[in-house]
Formats: C-alpha cells, sequence, structure tokens
C-alpha cells in the first residue's frame, strides 16, 4: 500500500492558434504518443496576441499505465534524466518541458511542420486513493498514504535513476 506507482501522464502541446498549424502539432503527437490528442481551448479572451475565448488552440493526450510509463522514460531521457526541485508540487505531482519533438526517436526535422515543445505532467500516487473517489463511503486520503514532495523524489531517483537538483 506503501508503494508509488504513475497514475497518468499528460502530455501538452500549446499552440496558440488553431488551423494549419493546430493539425500539423495533433499529427506530432498522434506520432509521439500513440494516441489521438484532443484539442484544448482558449478560456479566456487575448486580443494582444489574437485570441478569443472558445478557440482551439492547443492539443493534448492522457496516457496511463504501460504507454506512461514508456513515455516517461523517453522523456526523461530527453532531458538528460535531470530534474530541478522546483519542478514538484507539494503533492508529489512534477511537470517539465520538451523543446523540439525532433529529440523524440523516429522524429525528424521538417520544414513544413517546423519545431514544436510540450508540456509534460505526472502525476504520482499510492494505492488506496480510491476512497475519495468512490461515490458511496468517500472518506478523506489519511496523511501517511499521499504522496509527498519528498517521497516523488525518492520514486524517481530509485525507478528511473533521475538526478534532482
Amino acid at each position: 500500500m506503501r508503494d508509488i506507482h504513475i497514475d497518468k501522464v499528460v502530455v501538452h502541446m500549446g499552440v496558440g492558434e488553431s488551423g494549419e498549424k493546430l493539425v500539423k502539432a495533433e499529427n506530432i503527437m498522434k506520432t509521439i504518443t500513440k494516441q489521438t490528442p484532443i484539442r484544448s481551448v482558449a478560456k479566456m479572451t487575448q486580443p494582444a496576441f489574437n485570441i478569443r475565448k472558445g478557440a482551439p488552440i492547443g492539443c493534448k493526450v492522457t496516457l496511463r499505465g504501460k504507454p506512461a510509463q514508456d513515455f516517461i522514460n523517453t522523456a526523461l531521457t530527453i532531458v538528460n534524466k535531470t530534474i530541478f526541485e522546483s519542478q514538484f508540487d507539494k503533492s508529489g505531482n512534477f511537470s517539465f518541458g520538451v523543446e523540439e519533438h525532433t529529440d523524440f526517436p523516429g522524429m525528424s526535422y521538417d520544414p513544413q511542420i517546423g519545431i514544436f515543445g510540450m508540456d509534460v505532467n505526472v502525476v504520482l500516487e499510492r494505492n488506496g486513493i480510491r476512497i475519495t473517489r468512490r461515490r458511496m463511503q468517500q472518506k478523506k486520503l489519511p496523511e501517511k498514504q499521499r504522496v509527498k514532495k519528498e517521497d516523488a523524489i525518492a520514486f524517481l531517483k530509485k525507478e528511473y535513476s533521475v538526478e534532482v537538483r
């Protein structure tokens, strides 16, 4: 019950505009993650950037299970297995960015497409989290069962040989 595991990995690509550029980003994400991405929309209007509320401006994919672990292995290798302590939150989740999609294996630079970066968000949890999500007899998660920042850092060092600065 004390073992930590990866609940999900959310990969997000913010393009800033809809149209052909967004379609290219979706195709790249589909190739990298082997899943169909969904579009994310703007929450508010930004006239300076020509963005209006409700317009699609990015895409994201949620990975779980074995595909999530495989993606994390690849993504951490791209960032040289180095993560800063400031990239963790108090719940043990962490995020990092990949600057270029061309760093992934099998991807190459194409002048027609350009270069896209992506954000990777990893959610860690322990078994027993279901008591907070179930419908009947829902309860708070005990403090000892919650994943803390220190636990997440130890997990990454042990499982993925990550250096935390």
